[in-house]
């Protein structure tokens, strides 16, 4: 099970299509064996059994609400409208069908992990999770609370969710799914876990170094291009680029991030042994 945070978006509508493998229409109704999970809350405002028939044009616009209600009122630390956050998961290509509780119970689950779902909490987030095409789950959510406030993420998000993923993977008896080692050249584990913690930190759209810097850059590029004259505008539209390229490194290093991540679980012939960089294997066998 590989957990992949994708780049926010402004509104529900390309995650949910992106999950579906279609566009969001009006007409497609989406019954609980698509949309397996979502937050609890949802219950208290709707009639029993009313969200059955929600087509997902219906069920995109129910998770853009805070985002439409409260974004005003919000403050975010990156000046950005872009609240829409969207993992998606894969199963093994060999993996077994799961059954809709099973869907369910790892929707829950990845949620608090990604601190989506808080346990008691009636002002959280509202997310749904899409089990829209074999073998992927998808959850969707929109980080402005019930309460207006943004919902804060853990700064090792990555390492979270690969963390629940790989526990899901065992409670669920499903293949684990595992990378290549990096051969000679890789770190230890622990040195591996360190470096992909601080590369998440860096990369963090939420509370990152990278993220207030390209929010501060956006911010000036909006009010300079206010300014009147040619001056204004076109060095807004330079600051912007510059945004963009930063917005490009913190997915590069997201990208680095979850790689790591997933060679930092070395596989081993024994259970319980220490796996060893194949080139220490090899001088370890000639010194026999």
């Amino acid at each position: 099970m590989i957990p992949r945070v994708n780049e926010r978006a402004v509104t529900a509508q390309d995650p949910l299509g992106e999950a579906l493998g279609r566009r969001v229409t009006t007409d497609e109704g989406l019954t609980d064996h698509t949309v397996v999970a979502y937050w609890p809350g949802l219950d208290f405002y709707t009639l029993d059994d009313e969200q059955a028939a929600w087509t997902s044009a219906q069920w995109a616009e129910h998770l853009d609400t805070s985002l439409t209600e409260h974004l005003r009122f919000a403050p975010s630390t990156q000046h950005t409208r872009r609240a829409i956050f969207h993992l998606d998961v894969r199963l093994h290509p060999d993996d077994r069908d799961l059954m809709g509780p099973e869907w369910a119970e790892a929707a829950h689950r990845l949620a608090r992990a990604a601190g989506i779902e808080i346990p008691g909490e009636e002002s959280g987030c509202r997310w749904i999770a899409v089990q829209g095409r074999p073998g992927r789950l998808d959850l969707i959510a929109n980080l402005i609370r019930l309460d207006g406030t943004w919902q804060q993420q853990h700064p090792d998000l990555l390492l979270r969710l690969a963390d629940e993923a790989r526990r899901i993977e065992t409670d669920l008896r499903l293949i684990p799914v595992r990378r290549p080692y990096l051969g000679a050249a890789a770190l230890a584990p622990s040195a591996v876990t360190q470096l992909a913690t601080v590369l998440g930190q860096l990369a963090d759209e939420q509370s990152g170094p990278l993220a207030t810097v390209r929010g501060l850059i956006e911010h000036s590029a909006h009010r300079l291009a206010r300014q009147p004259g040619a001056v204004g505008p076109d060095t807004a539209h330079r600051l912007e680029l510059i945004a963009r390229r930063l917005h490009g490194i913190q997915q590069d290093l997201d990208t680095t991030t979850a790689r790591l991540v997933a060679t930092s679980r070395p596989t081993s012939t024994q259970p319980g042994a220490a796996a060893t960089p194949q080139a220490v294997r090899h001088t370890a066998r000639r010194s026999l």
